[in-house]
């Protein structure tokens, strides 16, 4: 068929008469061709309709329902609903169902979702105050039916939201109701509420964030100063900011449970990641120990007005591995996306946080101008009448011959006027016939009982008003920024951060997953896997492990394991490979080629490609391996190799030490061992290891030990050595070295432990009602031990490490007059056992214990324990120590070195 236009098509068609010729003349063809012009007519006419009918409506989801607006942080539903409750607010509740009726006054579609946003709104308590069953945050327990709840707006709301006369408006769907294009709000709602919509093509998700560091963060920006603001959730946990990139999009946060030891089988998660539901949460658990990823005995979700669920684990689990397992593999640990999306300019755009807050602080100082702007007017209208109506009764105008015989009011009107003309000269505007008006409407039992004084002072009011206002505005920016500070002075004690700031150490989910399989191998069929029970076993392992496999060859290579897998004869030795491993040591002796050399060498693998062949040996063909060993702490052997009886070959025995030859990479060639041939090899002293012992790092933003030199050098452990945790709570406990472990925030000290070493403690004894120091050393327990005793309303004062502890008093209250004491700890006490009290330290009210340098010899000085350790309180001991005020009630004297000090 020929292409036409669309004009031609249409200029192409027959005409529609009655004229038989012109009937006559149309063919079948010609038939065929003209219904497949109109075809092609209909389409492009169909294709421009859903052009743009889509356009239309991704225009209308985009503006009109799930991206919220620059302005007031607000979609349109919320907005609705905002200025429904406004209409009905009378400072007492209102049923839901009779808040989502009146709001389907302005909002076009169902009860449901309106139902839904208010839900969404009242349980963020910030806007709407609620009352009955909201539903619960935690456990994702819906709502009671709107009949059976009431609301109300809350005090910030009525303050923040609403100011009529600083509205722009429009009309409702229907044209029957104004309602507000946004409303005037004075703070950045989006910010402190987030949201989340999705449109068509497009989505927005802004995080929460907390209300007094919004404030703070408003009151840097008017003062020109930089700022940061972070995501803060209702529900608590830890946040990683890393990459937070401003909320914008692009960028991403790690959120994450707050877990807590109950004790060594049981877990308990106190704070849930933002976004999860205790019950979601508890399904994700449920099925990763379905799975074998964590080992299981039941999961209870004891969950009412805060978050807990317990995690029993069975017996012969890592506690800590756990604790990594439950953030690897269930939403215990979560990554958000948050992309900052809002309407602006009749238009979305894509900002950061930062943005937001910006404008939206902008908009609160041109707000609270105009509010300003508003009232001084409105201040000077009444300043102008009042001026008016003294001049009017002082000059007695009423009383004019004029005003009284006037036959029309025009005339009445001139004339008063004209008489108040000498007066008005200094107004801020014209007086107008309307001022005029409004003077004849004066009573005469006003004008009998006018007060000269009285309308002196009211003149004054206004002002000195009309006068604050002028310097107001010109200092809005510091009258906004005191507007800010007012409103964190008065509601943000509500608004607590909830969740934690933390870097995250990223878990590698293969080295926290619980060993739930055996693996197998039937080296006369060359299988592995974890399905052939009946053969060999090898190893356990978890299902996402990777195997190592060497072969008697000296090739080796790296596997996933698998039920069944083939891997041919020939096996030397399988076991779970470990990525990045140094620690992890492989000695081996090979010969290179048939009869030729062998040589020895030592190896790491650390990081290899899944399913690629290496070679341990030169490649040679015929190369074999004589000896190997895998060990896991670089230990080194000593091997007796010996040699075939021949001809003038002396020596048919020697050793070789592994120990005396250099780790290196899997591609070297190794040392000679000899160039004969070898009868056999033979073990013949069992190594220790050469890598030395494990220096060891505390990383105290993620509270996790590392061996990357991250954070704080502990030191260098090996063998038995432990950890010493000291907590603020007076509690202490020991743990390995192991970089699995985790560990409290409410660390004081954390270092390795030195058996045997004294410390000095400064108690206030909760039961004794006054200060006791002890000296004492620690005992070796895994357990959580307290060492200022069993009541937990003592508090540890002081804690010292230092030899010969010297301490300053200082007295107060009613003992301030008495100088200063100094106390020193090895003169005062004898060292006791741990769960000694101690000796009573003062009688008189104590204000501050200090920690001062100790009189020690330059000999002694060079003896001390120069162990490297972490305090976190390193430079607030002495403030939180000074801060601490003790009850006085029995008294000691002694006399040191000429000076009074009271003991």
């Amino acid at each position: 068929m020929t292409d036409h236009t669309e004009n031609d098509n249409i200029n192409n068609l027959p005409e529609n008469n009655n004229e038989e010729t012109a009937t006559n003349k149309v063919s079948s063809g010609s038939i065929r061709e003209i219904l497949d012009t109109s075809d092609i007519v209909v389409r492009h006419q169909l294709r421009g309709m859903f052009q743009n009918w889509f356009l239309d409506y991704a225009s209308y989801v985009i503006l009109e329902r799930a991206v919220p607006h620059i302005d007031d942080g607000l979609k349109p539903v919320q907005r609705r609903i905002l200025y429904s409750m406004k209409t009905l607010d009378d400072g007492r509740f209102n049923k839901v169902a009779n808040i989502v009726g009146n709001t389907m006054q302005y909002h076009p579609h169902g009860d449901a979702s309106i139902n839904e946003a208010l839900v969404q709104l009242g349980q963020k308590e910030l806007l709407v105050e609620t009352q009955g069953n909201w539903g619960n945050v935690l456990t994702g327990a819906s709502a009671a039916a709107g009949r059976y709840i009431e609301a109300r707006l809350s005090p910030f709301a009525l303050e923040v939201l609403y100011n009529a006369k600083t509205t722009d408006w429009t009309v409702s769907y229907d044209g029957r109701k104004p309602e507000p294009v946004t409303l005037p709000a004075k703070f950045p709602l989006l910010l402190v509420q987030g949201v989340e919509g999705i449109a068509v093509g497009l989505s927005s998700k802004i995080l929460p964030h907390n209300f007094n560091e919004i404030t703070d963060a408003a009151i840097a920006y008017l003062k020109g100063e930089e700022f940061e603001l972070y995501p803060d959730f209702f529900t608590g946990g830890f946040v990683d900011i890393s990459r937070y990139n401003d909320g914008q999009r692009g960028g991403s946060i790690k959120i994450r449970a707050k877990i807590e030891k109950v004790d060594n089988r049981t877990l308990a998660i106190t704070e849930i990641p933002y976004g999860k539901t205790t019950n979601t949460l508890c399904e994700s658990i449920i099925k990763a120990g379905e799975k074998g990823k964590i080992k299981l005995r039941k999961v209870e979700d004891m969950t009412a007005a805060e978050a807990r669920i317990l995690v029993h684990l069975l017996p012969g689990t890592s506690s800590d591995k756990a604790i990594d397992a439950l953030y690897a593999f269930t939403d215990c640990e979560l990554s958000v996306s948050p992309n900052c999306c809002v309407i602006a300019d009749q238009k979305p755009q894509f900002l950061g946080v930062s943005d937001v807050l910006r404008h939206s602080v902008d908009t609160t100082r041109r707000l609270l101008g105009r509010e300003l702007e508003i009232q001084r007017d409105e201040l000077r209208e009444s300043l102008l009448f009042a001026s008016l109506e003294r001049i009017f009764i002082e000059e007695r105008i009423y009383k004019d011959k004029e005003f009284e015989q006037s036959e029309s009011m025009e005339a009445v009107i001139e004339h008063v006027a004209t008489r108040l003309e000498p007066f008005v000269a200094g107004f801020w505007r014209e007086v107008n016939r309307d001022d005029i008006l409004r003077l004849m409407e004066i009573r005469m039992k006003r004008i009998l009982k006018f007060n000269a004084d009285e309308a002196e002072k009211l003149i004054k009011s206004y002002l000195d008003r009309i006068n604050l206002i002028e310097s107001q505005l010109a200092s809005l920016t510091e009258y906004t920024i005191d507007w800010f500070a007012r409103l964190k002075e008065k509601y943000g004690a509500a608004f607590p951060r909830h969740t934690g700031i933390r870097g995250f150490d990223n878990i590698q989910a293969a080295t926290v997953a619980e060993a739930n399989e055996k693996l197998y191998i039937n080296r006369d069929e060359g299988f592995i896997g974890t399905a052939l029970k009946k053969d060999e076993f090898l190893c356990t392992c978890s299902d996402i492990d990777d195997i190592i496999i060497f072969y008697k060859d000296g090739r080796y290579k790296v596997v996933r394991v698998q039920e069944k897998m083939f891997v041919g004869k020939g096996v030397l030795y399988v076991n779970v490979f470990k990525r990045g491993d140094e620690r992890t040591v492989y000695n081996a002796i090979y010969q290179n080629g048939k009869a030729g050399i062998y040589y020895m060498k030592r190896f790491f693998v650390k990081g290899v490609t899944r399913d690629k062949e290496y070679d341990l040996t030169q490649g040679l063909p015929g190369s074999k391996v004589v000896w190997f060993s895998a060990n896991p702490n670089g230990e080194a052997e000593v091997v007796r190799v010996t040699l075939k009886p021949k001809l003038r070959l002396k020596t048919l025995q020697f050793d070789v030490d592994f120990s005396e030859i250099a780790i290196k990479g899997k591609a070297s060639q190794g040392n000679i061992v000899t160039k004969n041939e070898v009868h056999r090899f033979s073990l013949k002293e069992k190594g220790v290891s050469t890598l030395g012992g494990r220096q060891v790092w505390f990383d105290p933003d993620v509270l996790r030990l590392n061996y990357d030199q991250r954070g704080i050098f502990l030191g260098e452990f090996s063998g038995n050595d432990q950890i010493l945790v000291i907590l603020k709570s007076g509690e202490y406990y020991m743990t390995n070295f192991d970089a699995t472990n985790h560990y409290d925030e409410n660390i004081l000290r954390i270092e390795k432990f030195r058996p045997g070493h004294v410390w000095t403690a400064v108690i206030d004894d909760a039961d004794q009602k006054f200060p006791y120091l002890k000296r004492f050393t620690f005992e070796s327990t895994a357990k959580r031990t307290r060492f200022i005793g069993d009541n937990e309303a003592s508090a540890l004062v002081l804690l010292s490490d230092t030899a010969g502890c010297r301490m300053k008093l200082t007295f107060g209250g009613n003992d301030s007059f008495r100088e200063p004491a100094i106390i020193d700890a090895e003169d005062f006490i004898a060292v006791k056992s741990l769960k000694a009290r101690g000796k009573r330290l003062t009688t008189f009210n104590l204000e501050s214990v200090v920690e001062i340098e100790p009189e020690i010899s330059a000999e002694d000085d060079e003896q001390n324990d120069e162990s490297e350790i972490y305090d976190s309180n390193e430079n607030d001991n002495n403030n939180d120590n000074e801060s601490v005020e003790f009850p006085s009630d029995d008294e000691v004297r002694d006399q040191i070195n000429g000076q009074k000090r009271i003991f």
